[in-house]
């Protein structure tokens, strides 16, 4: 087995496969790096209802766009693992499986030498597809509760029959936080939620899919220094909606009538009491005022482009939060006691292995559109690395393209720097 290589991936999700699809197009040597199996995040770190939020038609990996007979629906978990699969069959990639890297740096040649548990490798360019939700966040809140309750971080959860009797308690309302709600809801188990800051959408509005009409107005290709909020926009939590059974909206307010206990952020936990903030009803409000807006937005769409499209009343809020209480004893919350805690509180990153200083004070590394000050490494895969669809199925095809051309310049002409190659590839890429 060869150990220098002129490019190599590390990451072989639908990030690092797109980047080898673009390499292997251009007849570019390469070899990819995954710690797992193909797909391996999709298989074992999403519960059993999972499904994409995104409509079908986003799927389009380079070369490989969505051909299935359900373009408006919303893949399961088994169709998502098996249309990356397909993806890997198309066109054969370099790819390693069950390799985990544990170095990369520079050395005095400008060579980037990568350790790995198959043995020492080098390449003359690097791209790290590791995505942006490496490791599971878990707050240090935790470890206040007795370890005869179960804990799992949401990445880790399966489905209710897999969690002990009793009612559980779910932190957080981000995607995976309110469809992981959803699920132990609709299979009868009495589900305390705590409520944050995170908006949300609705699924259908006048006709279309929401996503389609955002995809429409152009946002899903709205670079990110563009965006009002700049960089900010990539700390900002996704919308939560679902796919599930067709699709359709998560409203909190209605899980609320039919039973789901809502509170305001957990903030305390002192021996069996939780205490909560009192921003449940601003939590509601604003979630609502999001989706409203979009709304909003698509009414201006329509309008100024004369579509004709059916006219469509505006949401009405069900439930208002009234007298909820500020604590709860969770070993005295019902019929049955809380038994089970469900962390959705999100993702990490960890680059510690990258001995490269490319990264600013809070470990993120200082790219522009995956190119980083250190001539020859980039990125690809990151949520809004350029766009809204960058760390989606939608966008990674326009991010895999770009850096191919930037890395088929350094590879014709390896002094070229990084700020020559983003001007040279930054017009028409």
């Amino acid at each position: 087995m060869e150990t220098h290589y002129p490019v190599i991936i590390i990451g072989g999700g639908q990030a690092g496969l797109s980047m080898s699809f673009c390499l292997k197009e251009k007849g570019i040597a390469h070899l990819v790096f995954e710690k797992n199996r193909l797909a391996e995040s999709w298989r074992s770190k999403r519960w059993d209802s999972f499904c994409l939020v995104t409509p079908n038609w986003q799927c389009a990996l380079p070369g490989f766009d969505y051909a299935g007979d359900d373009p408006k629906g919303f893949m399961v978990k088994d169709q998502i693992v098996e249309y990356i699969e397909s993806y890997a069959r198309s066109f054969d990639p370099p790819l390693k499986e069950g390799v985990n890297v544990w170095r990369m740096r520079r050395n005095s040649s400008g060579v980037f030498e990568i350790t790995t548990d198959i043995g020492d490798f080098t390449a003359d360019q690097v791209v790290v597809a590791t995505g942006g939700y490496q490791t599971s966040h878990l707050p240090r809140m935790a470890e206040r509760f007795p370890s005869s309750i179960t804990q799992l971080h949401s990445s880790n959860y399966k489905n209710a029959a897999a969690l002990p009797p009793g009612e559980v308690l779910v932190v957080g309302t981000g995607q995976s936080g309110c469809q992981i709600a959803e699920d132990l809801h609709l299979a009868g188990r009495r589900v305390h939620l705590c409520v944050g800051g995170a908006p949300r959408t609705a699924r259908r509005y006048r006709g279309k899919d929401v996503v389609e009409w955002l995809a429409d107005m152009g946002y899903y290709d709205m670079p990110i220094h563009e965006h009002p909020k700049k960089d900010m926009v990539r700390s900002k939590a996704n919308h939560y909606v679902t796919g599930r059974d067709g699709g359709r909206d998560i409203d909190l307010r209605r899980f609320a009538l039919e039973g789901m206990q809502l509170y305001g952020r957990l903030k305390e936990v002192t021996g069996s009491t939780l205490s909560f903030a009192d921003d449940l009803k601003q939590n509601l409000d604003q979630a609502d005022n999001v989706s409203e807006s979009i709304k909003t937005t698509i009414d201006k769409f329509i309008a100024s482009k004369g579509i004709e499209a059916p006219q469509e009343d505006r949401y009405i809020p069900l439930w208002q939060p009234e007298d909820r209480p500020a604590t709860l004893d969770y070993s005295q919350s019902g019929i049955t006691s809380i038994t089970s805690i469900i962390w959705s509180m999100g993702y990490g990153t960890d680059y510690r292995w990258i001995e490269i200083p490319i990264f600013d004070g809070k470990g993120y590394p200082n790219h522009d559109r995956g190119v980083t000050s250190v001539p020859g490494v980039y990125f690809i895969g990151l949520p809004w690395q350029y766009t809204w669809g960058s760390g989606r199925f939608s966008g990674v095809a326009q991010d895999a393209r770009f850096l191919a051309n930037c890395i088929e310049s350094r590879h014709a002409t390896p002094k070229v720097a990084a700020g020559q190659i983003l001007n040279m590839w930054a017009l028409g890429s």
